[in-house]
């Protein structure tokens, strides 16, 4: 009898931490296909759609605030509204060697290299790389991923 319930325990034990590790897969691509949404959104200019995936409080550590942090959705609005869209750039972003981490189920953070190509108005070929990390928390009714926090390095050519 000692076995038959040492057996069902085992049993027990294997297909929950299989069935965890199916959710945690899940969950792991939910944050790469989120992240991959909000990298569209910046480089096709959609402020809609950034701030939608952005907490209002957003925090980040970027180049373009030359060391400091900032806070808020106002800072990155912009380069939204300055960016000039009618300068024939095209532009494809790569995430490389993503790694997620699950801080429980409503909480990950995602770090990668991204690469970021584009033709300049003169049709020069260019290819930039950065090291990203992001935040994102799962909140609201209905719930959904934001971004918290990211910090971005100086691109390099």
């Amino acid at each position: 009898m000692k076995h038959l319930v040492l057996m069902c325990f085992f049993v027990f034990v294997l297909n929950h931490s299989t069935s965890e590790k199916v959710d945690q897969r899940a969950q792991k691509q939910e944050i790469l296909h989120v992240t991959e949404q909000l990298l569209d959104a910046i480089s096709g200019r959609d402020f809609e759609n950034y701030t939608a995936l952005c907490d209002p409080q957003l925090t980040a550590f970027e180049p373009e605030a030359l060391g400091n942090l900032v806070r808020g959705i106002k800072f990155h609005k912009f380069y939204f509204d300055n960016a000039s869209g009618s300068d024939g750039k095209v532009m494809n972003t790569h995430i490389l060697n993503p790694h997620v981490h699950l801080l429980g189920e409503d909480a990950a953070y995602i770090a990668y290299t991204r690469l970021t190509q584009y033709v300049d108005k003169h049709g020069q070929f260019h290819t930039q790389q950065s090291e990203e990390t992001r935040i994102w928390q799962r909140k609201g009714d209905p719930f959904k991923w934001q971004q918290l926090h990211f910090h971005r390095s100086s691109p390099n050519k």
